[in-house]
């Protein structure tokens, strides 16, 4: 769908909606009665008016988020290709005591491998070789992902439109470069409160998160809006997702990649 083919009204409503959810912290219905069950480009066109709202209000974009690149998640939501996501500063809870549970509606918890960026994704053939030369560094990650859309009753239209149910991330401390380890090798582990609640391997990952890599860079630089150097990368989940109620505990091992870990602030400290 060409840009001129966007009825501005429609994205006007929806991000609107979304935004009014944020706002009050009150999960609305799906926006995909207005958007349309399959219209990736005019959910696309929400999430970047969303995004430039953010922008206008101060937020810094740090990097992007890959969503649905687990076939099992394809399936059910009827899409064949991942979806992406905005990443800002204040979405980073690396170092911090706790995650605040008061920032979220309804979080759940994704280990992933994330890269850094040394190099712009924007010119050449986006190959695989260019592809890992870009890659600064990996470490291990949580995504929090949520929905501003009640019980995640969600298509591939309500998701992209919410920024890919993005809510935050947290990095580990341990760095290793391509040269270290192999991605699609690693093995993932994630508990909840010690209670292992998810497992898988990179191979969940599209094959490989550097696949999901290559996916984002092609389809960002095709909306005009490539992948740069410094940027943070969450590549996708290595396995099921698993909820994070205030006071959760969340741990995961990620191969070679090693722990990373975060505590949800219990209800009283929203």
């Amino acid at each position: 769908m060409s840009t001129t083919d966007i009825d501005a009204n429609i994205v006007g409503r929806a991000a609107d909606l979304i935004a009014g959810a944020i706002r009050t912290q009150r999960p609305i219905e799906p926006v995909r009665d207005l958007l349309g069950v399959g219209d990736t480009a005019l959910a696309y066109a929400v999430q970047e008016e969303l995004t430039r709202r953010r922008l206008a209000a101060g937020a810094v974009i740090v990097g992007r988020k890959i969503g649905l690149t687990s076939p099992a998640v394809q399936q059910q939501l009827g899409v064949d290709q991942p979806d992406f996501g905005v990443l800002f500063a204040d979405m980073d809870c690396s170092g911090a005591d706790q995650v605040p549970s008061g920032r979220l509606l309804q979080p759940k918890a994704e280990a992933e491998v994330a890269f850094v960026l040394k190099e712009d994704l924007a010119d050449g053939d986006l190959d695989d070789d260019q592809i890992r030369a870009a890659v600064d560094y990996a470490v291990a990650a949580l995504e929090i992902v949520d929905s501003r859309i009640a019980n995640w009753d969600i298509t591939i239209t309500d998701t992209v439109a919410d920024n890919a149910s993005s809510g935050l991330f947290v990095l580990a401390d341990q760095q290793l470069t391509l040269d270290d380890f192999a991605p699609r090798e690693v093995v993932m582990r994630m508990y909840a409160d010690d209670v292992l609640v998810s497992e898988g391997d990179g191979a969940a990952c599209l094959g490989d998160p550097l696949n999901a890599l290559a996916w984002l860079a092609r389809t960002a630089r095709e909306y005009g809006d490539p992948l740069r150097a410094g940027q943070i990368i969450l590549s996708g989940a290595l396995g099921p997702m698993a909820p994070t109620p205030p006071g959760t505990r969340i741990r995961a091992e990620i191969g070679p990649l090693g722990p990373v870990s975060a505590t949800f602030s219990p209800k009283e400290e929203q």
